[in-house]
């Protein structure tokens, strides 16, 4: 083995001239060895006629060895058209030395041509694949022990380029087809996945490769649930789109993404509905920088609209997304133009300017504040941006005459329990009331849970509790949420604002609800740790409850009755919920609007609670200012009664 080190630490032509000097003595060897099985002489060895027959059919066949191109194929990773050219170059060497014998009048017996051709094939073949073998055996032995579940296309792919690094050492498959059972793979055994924990334990592994990018998410989540309780990390592959597009490669593994273990496999969106209010269209996403109106902007793109305005108060965000934007166009080559616009839906005038000047048609309400905790602690500002930032971007539609306006809300909005989704409830009530008046705007909402990755996720606050040691922080053992993965949310967004026909509700289907301690623990053990427990108290990471924030709610719902109908899409329903008509609403507005102005915190959860929102604290006032002047007043009160 350190003399194959010797020969692979040597150059590229330094190892090509070792190949062709082996090579040579091969071919003689083969040669001579043929003459001696066929005629049993060893004075064929010193036959000079002999000599000069091979020392001119030697050359000829180098010569042909390398148009062929055996030279230019990497030894320890030969393949199918190296061996090609083994045979062909064989073959013409066998012709060669048929012709060269004949024209030099040497006697050479007509069955040493297939002796040779065989001898030649079994050493200049033979000796390549034995020396790929040792090199697959033996150098490669080294770094981190993994087995790659999935022994398919991808999986064969994935062991190839690992094999080319030293940060992963393959010794097993692990696939489901039981024909591939007990079946080797460069060198790799396949194993039934009921002897996976042996095999993990035989080589301490401490991690598997999921190398199964085309496998449905329900499958996967099969798998994964398989894998969970061996306490391996588990990594996966990229999608197979993203390998047959050039943007990952094979040796691009990753940490399996949570939409795999909740088992929920999209569906194929319908490219009429996403191109029918987009396509060759002016399209506005406000709150463009965030974590859905960023996403939006990426699935519009991808429509081809005339022109994208991006309208976002965060100067950073928007830069960032406009800067991908741009880079996206130009590398896909779509003729679209990007306009990012700074600015503040609670400024109606700078809204419709915009709206006015670039001629919007369609038009995709993003921004809001959708942390909970921080709407509980900021109510004025919470209740200015999500229903009065709603209706100054409404009104301006309608003074652009936009032709379709479509809300992003939240399941929060519900039953709510909190500030955050109860404006986010009088926002849909704006959009309800206003689709009742005379004018050209036709207004929808989508109203979805929680999505994957999002900013206030627990996902990657999970993530990054494990990368560091724990514990993973749960508000509450029973505390449950709906989930979906931001591409498909956003799809689904565009998709039903296809469908309004004006003030409608439109609800996702978000699949079944997650229990969030069960994400956590999975998150945990698919990260290769144990969770520590009572149970385990020898574990790696803990889960701890903090108990839950202001407004919270044990779990979420989607609809606030249970009148709900279908739609042409299998993933969007319609809600028929109660809604105020536009001269009743407005009363609201002006008297929240007021109230908002004047700090009175008071008078606005009165507002609120009055309102038909369905709202039900489970909290007192929160807001920090109204708490801070509260403990000021205190104080006040407090001197005052001790100086009398």
């Amino acid at each position: 083995m350190d003399f194959l080190q010797f020969i692979f630490s040597l150059s590229r032509a330094k190892k090509r001239l070792v190949s062709l000097i082996v090579d040579s003595l091969f071919l003689m060897v083969a040669f001579f060895g043929a003459l001696l099985v066929r005629l049993d002489d060893v004075n064929v060895l010193s036959n000079s006629a002999n000599w000069a027959v091979i020392l001119t059919v030697v050359p000829f066949s180098l010569f042909v060895f390398t148009r062929l191109g055996l030279y230019r194929a990497v030894l320890r990773y030969i393949g199918l058209q190296a061996l090609m050219a083994i045979l062909g170059g064989v073959v013409f060497s066998t012709f060669s030395l048929v012709l060269v014998s004949f024209y030099a009048n040497v006697a050479i017996p007509r069955t040493v041509p297939l002796i040779y051709i065989a001898f030649a094939i079994v050493l200049v073949g033979g000796a390549r694949a034995l020396v790929r073998s040792l090199v697959g055996s033996g150098m490669k032995r080294i770094g981190e022990p993994v087995i790659i579940y999935g022994a398919g296309v991808s999986g064969r792919q994935l062991l190839t380029s690992l094999v080319q690094s030293h940060e992963y050492y393959p010794f097993a498959f692990v696939d489901d087809d039981v024909s591939l059972h007990g079946t080797v793979i460069q060198g790799v055994h396949v194993h039934s996945p009921s002897i996976i924990r042996k095999l993990i334990k035989q080589k301490a592994a401490t991690k598997v490769l999921l190398a199964m990018p085309s496998a449905s998410r329900a499958k996967r989540q099969i798998i994964l649930t398989r894998l969970e309780p061996l306490a391996v990390k588990v990594l996966t592959i990229p999608a197979m789109s993203d390998l047959v597009n050039g943007s990952k490669l094979y040796t691009d593994i990753k940490e399996v993404e949570i939409d795999d273990l909740l088992g929920r496999d999209t569906v194929e969106p319908r490219d009429d509905l996403l191109t029918a209010n987009i396509k060759d269209k002016v399209v506005m996403v406000t709150g463009a920088g965030g974590s859905i109106g960023s996403e939006l902007c990426r699935q519009i793109l991808k429509q081809l609209p005339k022109k994208l305005i991006l309208f976002e108060l965060s100067e950073f965000a928007l830069y960032a997304i406009g800067r991908e934007l741009d880079a996206t166009a130009k590398e896909l080559g779509l003729n679209v133009s990007i306009f990012p616009l700074l600015g503040s839906v609670q400024r109606e005038n700078r809204v419709q300017a915009v709206m006015e000047s670039f001629v919007v048609q369609t038009v995709y309400h993003a921004a809001a504040y959708k942390h909970v905790p921080l709407v509980e602690q900021n109510v004025v500002e919470g209740g200015r941006n999500n229903v009065f930032g709603t209706l100054y971007t409404a009104r301006a539609a309608i003074a652009a005459k936009v032709e379709t306006f479509v809300l992003v809300s939240t399941d929060k909005a519900v039953r709510p329990t909190n500030v955050m989704g109860t404006t986010k409830r009088m926002a849909e009530l704006v959009l309800q009331a206003l689709s009742r008046e005379n004018h050209q705007t036709r207004f929808c909402m989508v109203r979805f849970g929680n999505v994957l990755g999002s900013s206030g996720s627990v996902v990657p606050l999970f993530r990054t509790q494990i990368a560091s040691g724990g514990p993973v922080t749960v508000t509450h053992p029973d505390i449950t949420r709906f989930f979906m993965t931001i591409p498909e949310a956003s799809q689904l967004v565009i998709q039903a604002g296809a469908m309004g026909k004006g003030g409608d509700v439109f609800v996702l289907d978000m699949g079944s609800s997650v229990k969030i301690v069960d994400l956590a623990q999975k998150m945990i053990r698919l990260s290769g740790y144990d969770v520590r427990s009572d149970n385990n108290p020898d574990g790696d990471i803990a889960i701890e409850f903090s108990g839950l924030r202001p407004g919270e709610k044990l779990y979420e719902e989607l609809l606030i009755g249970d009148d709900v109908t279908g739609t042409e899409h299998e993933r969007i329903m319609t809600a028929n919920e109660l809604y105020l008509t536009w001269r009743e609403y407005s009363v609201i507005l002006d008297r929240l609007d007021a109230a908002c102005h004047d700090f009175d915190h008071e008078l606005i959860r009165d507002i609120l609670l009055s309102t038909p929102t369905g709202f039900a604290p489970t909290d007192g006032i929160c807001d920090l200012v109204y708490q801070q002047r509260a403990k000021n007043i205190a104080s006040v009160n407090k001197v005052v009664n001790f100086v009398l």
